[in-house]
């Protein structure tokens, strides 16, 4: 067991005296606001752009607090506290984002003040989760344990944030920014379709460095990330960002906000123009004052310490006995746990997703049992991915069993990362006041269709993604399948993609025909699936069958009844 010590959390970024401050009077700022708001001394216009700099959106019911876990990575502790906020001020439970993020989607305006001094006792705050700034910088839900990394993207994550807060340029721009940054070979965080993707790595020499991806996005305009440089060095880290948000806040459009975001600006400028213009500005800023030391690298990287592993054995006798014993054991072993880069360790993913579930959410009882389970298992520290699941990501091998049977008995032990149950998706009108349609209900209908954990084993891997609306929260363009809620004369239609691709080989999905309601679009993907079934060579994948054999097959069967 790792059992530590109270307050001592490995593998997550431990706050000082400035930090807690800082949030301290935030909170304390705002508080100030709420009651001008609720006194009648600001309107609603006069207030949105206070609350939305504390993560505070007013949706279709209610308010929405949208609470910062920076690159996905709390403590147990932590998670208490948000099961203990959902309990006393939602409906007992949270709803985490496909920004690593999470959500209390019943709250009231009063209790914001309240709910942000209890998230700041615990190191947590609501900050840049929302509004027209840099948003939390996310990352690889297993940084710090695949072993494949090469370099811990936290560290540079933890550099981004302390770099961006409350810096007066960029405070105010003309969109919401999102960086993602990746240290493995994989692409695990989507790199190419944020504002700015960044691919850590190292040279002949060790040395770090970095790849930039710029312009990349969903939404209403697709676009794919364009390479703009392939190694910045470590000290130039912050000074070439600085760059390029420096040429985004001069010429990114602020009289329109679809054309407001960097990927129209790239788009636009071409990408030679741009790179030139960020290399102009990267050349005046290079120097004393903007170069990343060493020393303070390596600062950061001690403030998240490490775990304390043991000398250990990949494939322990207790552990090969409990998966040849038990199947479903031995089936989520295979589906929901990665390799870890010390020997006798694993990363396991808990789904949040069990057949018929809503994706991403997750009652209080539930998460005070992870975050006991983290204790127990996992040196206290946990992940949330993108995917929209936990991550316990330090776990010995010969302790699996046990993690699994706690977790099966508590319906969180579906065996399903991945695989076509993995669904992400958006809030959708069921909260959003945005939605054009609902993402939830049918997200619910298609795990449950495609319930059998053996049979979706059996199709293997297979990301489905919905959105509610073409603002793509549910990232539906990058989804194998993706699908994408469209109103047609006041009644909710689904558009189907396929082929969409979210690695590094980015691709974003092509519309399949015209949009069905919502029943027929289960029948879709069971159509499309076993198109697949029946085309796919050994050990293809879905996206490589699809590139094989063209969308005729796919676009056939699914529209022969119409």
């Amino acid at each position: 067991m790792n059992h530590i010590a109270p307050g001592r959390n490995a593998g997550v970024y431990s706050y000082d005296d400035i930090d807690r401050r800082f949030v301290a009077e935030r909170v304390e700022q705002f508080r100030a606001q709420v009651e001008r708001r609720l006194s009648g001394e600001l309107t609603e216009d006069e207030f949105k752009p206070l609350r939305l700099m504390n993560g505070l959106y007013l949706q279709l019911h209610a308010y929405m607090l949208r609470i910062a876990v920076p690159y996905g990575v709390l403590t147990a502790r932590q998670l208490r506290k948000l099961a203990e906020i959902g309990r006393k001020y939602d409906k007992g439970y949270g709803h985490f984002t496909t920004r690593q993020n999470l959500q209390f989607n019943w709250i009231k305006l009063e209790d914001t003040p309240a709910i942000l001094h209890e998230l700041a006792e615990v190191d947590m705050h609501a900050l840049q989760t929302s509004g027209n700034c840099v948003r939390n910088v996310t990352t690889d839900q297993f940084v710090g344990a695949a072993r494949d990394e090469v370099v811990d993207g936290r560290v540079y994550a933890e550099i981004l944030r302390q770099w961006t807060t409350l810096h007066p340029e960029f405070t105010f721009l003309p969109r919401k920014f999102k960086i993602a940054i990746m240290g493995s070979d994989a692409d695990r965080a989507a790199i190419r379709v944020h504002d700015v993707g960044v691919f850590a790595k190292r040279n002949e020499r060790g040395e770090v460095g970095f790849t930039f991806y710029v312009g990349g996005g969903l939404g209403r305009s697709p676009f794919i990330g364009k390479l703009i440089r392939d190694w910045v060095p470590e000290e130039d880290f912050v000074a070439y960002l600085e760059a390029i948000l420096r040429v985004y806040n001069q010429y990114g459009r602020r009289d329109n906000i679809y054309k407001a975001r960097i990927k129209i600006l790239v788009h636009e400028l071409g990408q030679e123009k741009f790179t030139q213009e960020v290399e102009e500005e990267f050349a005046r800023l290079r120097g004393p004052k903007y170069r990343l030391a060493p020393e303070v690298v390596d600062e950061i990287r001690r403030r998240f310490g490490g775990p304390a592993f043991e000398t250990l054995t990949d494939e322990p006798e207790s552990f090969q006995a409990a998966k040849a014993a038990n199947p479903d054991f031995a089936r989520w072993v295979a589906v929901n746990v990665l390799a870890h880069k010390v020997p006798g360790y694993a990363a396991a993913t808990i789904s949040l997703k069990p057949a018929g579930g809503i994706p991403g959410d997750a009652t209080s009882e539930q998460m005070e049992l992870i975050a006991d389970l983290a204790d127990a298992h996992s040196f206290g520290e946990l992940r949330v991915s993108h995917a929209q699941n936990l991550v316990l990501a330090h776990v010995r091998q010969d302790e699996l069993f046990t993690l699994w049977t706690a977790l099966e008995a508590n319906g969180l032990g579906t065996p399903n990362a991945g695989l076509i149950g993995d669904i992400i998706a958006c809030p959708g009108l069921d909260y959003c006041a945005l939605a054009n349609a609902r993402s939830i209900p049918l997200a619910q209908a298609i795990s449950a269709r495609f319930a059998d954990p053996a049979r979706q084993q059996t199709i293997g891997e297979l990301g489905i993604k919905i959105s509610g609306c073409i603002n793509a929260c549910g990232h539906h363009h990058v989804g194998a399948i993706g699908i994408l809620g469209v109103d047609k004369k006041g009644e909710e239609f689904y558009q189907i993609t396929v082929g969409g691709d979210p690695t590094l080989t980015t691709a974003i999905g092509d519309i399949l025909g015209p949009a069905v309601t919502a029943d027929e679009t289960v029948d879709a993907i069971e159509a499309i699936v076993e198109v697949y079934l029946s085309n796919r060579h050994d050990g293809e994948r879905f996206i490589d069958t699809l590139k094989r054999v063209g969308h005729g097959p796919f676009k056939e069967r699914v529209y022969a009844a119409h």
